[in-house]
């Protein structure tokens, strides 16, 4: 499987929303990963559907949304709308976490399932077939610039050992801490997208940051 670099514009620099946005692209990102956040479901409030139909129209690159929010099925129609390639949910904000996979990909987007670090991966295994990736949180939701939790390594394996003995090709997403120092141990325990904010963003050269977290992931 492919592995695929997805700067998080949590850590852009928003007076110039677009121009961050092709910069990552013409560095080499593969997705523009957006932070939705509700200041209830985390303690944090981010951007809604007009900074993703704002992304749609910056990017040729697929728009991969995360809801940090409680209720997401409420507001699955707008963001489709606004041009999101992934939704992501999580399964603690989802009453029917099947039900709302099922509306996403009637929407025409494809549906994910983001657990964070205290979540058990049993809160995905009976959903497999509804979905089109996992995304591991290697920090506890809400902030930007937090330090990578390494007990997420084991965890990433797990999930990577599962999928194999379910006979499925799911990708599987990490975000949270995902610097150049180490992204390849990521890489190795079975991640394939790799979502970095700051660890993008704040380097001030995105095309060195970004084409050397593909070498240390090639490597």
């Amino acid at each position: 499987m492919k592995k695929l670099i997805a700067p998080s514009i949590l850590s852009a620099d928003f007076c110039c929303l677009e121009k961050e946005i092709k910069a990552v692209e013409a560095a080499g990102a593969d997705y523009i990963h957006i932070d939705v956040m509700d200041g209830h479901f985390v303690p944090n409030i981010t951007v809604g559907p007009l900074i993703v139909e704002a992304a749609q129209r910056s990017t040729t690159l697929p728009l991969d949304v995360h809801l940090m929010i409680e209720s997401p099925d409420r507001y699955i129609d707008d963001f489709a709308q606004a041009g999101s390639t992934i939704l992501t949910v999580h399964p603690e904000a989802c009453r029917h976490l099947q039900r709302t996979l099922a509306c996403i990909k009637d929407k025409g987007v494809k549906p994910a399932v983001a657990l964070n670090p205290s979540t058990p991966l049993c809160a995905v295994e009976n959903i497999l077939e509804y979905v089109e990736m996992i995304l591991i949180m290697s920090v506890n939701p809400g902030f930007g610039g937090q330090q990578f939790i390494s007990s997420m390594i084991p965890k990433i394996k797990k999930l990577k050992a599962m999928l194999e003995e379910a006979g499925v090709n799911i990708p599987i997403e990490v975000d949270g801490g995902i610097i150049v120092d180490n992204i390849a141990q990521v890489s190795a325990a079975g991640a394939d997208i790799f979502v970095s904010g700051s660890g993008i963003f704040k380097t001030g050269d995105y095309k060195k940051t970004i084409s050397e977290m593909k070498r240390k992931i090639a490597s």
